[in-house]
């Protein structure tokens, strides 16, 4: 798909605005030593974690899957605004946007009122029109159900002139399930399990999402 320059932009949270593999990695670790299970490694972390906690969860513990999220939230909200750190040009990039005038929002896998949260600390509420999060609707992300919450109030539709940015395969997946564009900023080729997803436009980091960017007319 050739891309146009959008009527507005949509992002994942986790690793694509915000760098938060060490402290998901440290809260998950805890979780599974909580439950009397081996940890995984980190590599182990960023290949699995993808799907909500509504929904990955009982696939993991089974049975145990509410002690799990009790567990895992609890370290997570012990230690997660003192760790929160933008990725480098993020801030740049949703200002730009902002000035631009284009609506933007958030569709994050994480629960929304954990992503509200950090996002007011960071002083970026003002940016979103919507965050939406886990539980926040009757299905999460990669749902389409996700997308068209995020866009509520804004009058527009899920499109392809709707650019969805993330970084992993899910990230593409939910784009393709609602009909957005899907923008990748990562070094690595997005996947969804095993399964290689691509994107419309994939790009390292923010530096050269600012580029593609100035290639649509948005200032930067």
């Amino acid at each position: 798909m050739r891309l146009t320059r959008p009527r507005a932009v949509l992002f994942d949270w986790d690793n694509t605005l915000v760098e938060s593999w060490d402290i998901i990695h440290e809260s998950l670790r805890q979780t599974f030593l909580d439950l009397g299970r081996e940890p995984w490694s980190f590599d182990q972390t960023k290949a699995w974690v993808r799907r909500s906690m509504r929904d990955s969860f009982p696939d993991l513990f089974g049975a145990d899957a509410v002690r799990a999220e009790h567990s895992f939230y609890r370290h997570y909200r012990a230690h997660h605004l003192r760790r929160l750190t933008p990725l480098t040009g993020a801030a740049a990039t949703l200002d730009a946007l902002h000035r631009d005038g284009l609506p933007l929002g958030v569709v994050s896998s994480k629960q929304g009122n954990l992503v509200r949260e950090e996002a007011e600390h960071l002083g970026w509420s003002g940016y979103f029109g919507r965050i939406v999060g886990a539980d926040d609707g009757p299905v999460d992300k990669p749902a389409p159900e996700a997308v068209t919450l995020a866009l509520d109030g804004t009058e527009i539709t899920p499109g392809p002139d709707v650019w969805y940015v993330g970084d992993t395969g899910i990230d593409v997946t939910c784009a393709r399930n609602s009909g957005c564009a899907a923008v990748i900023v990562s070094a690595d080729p997005p996947r969804d399990g095993d399964c290689p997803r691509v994107p419309d436009h994939q790009v390292a980091d923010h530096a050269g999402l600012h580029d593609f960017l100035r290639a649509h007319g948005i200032t930067i």
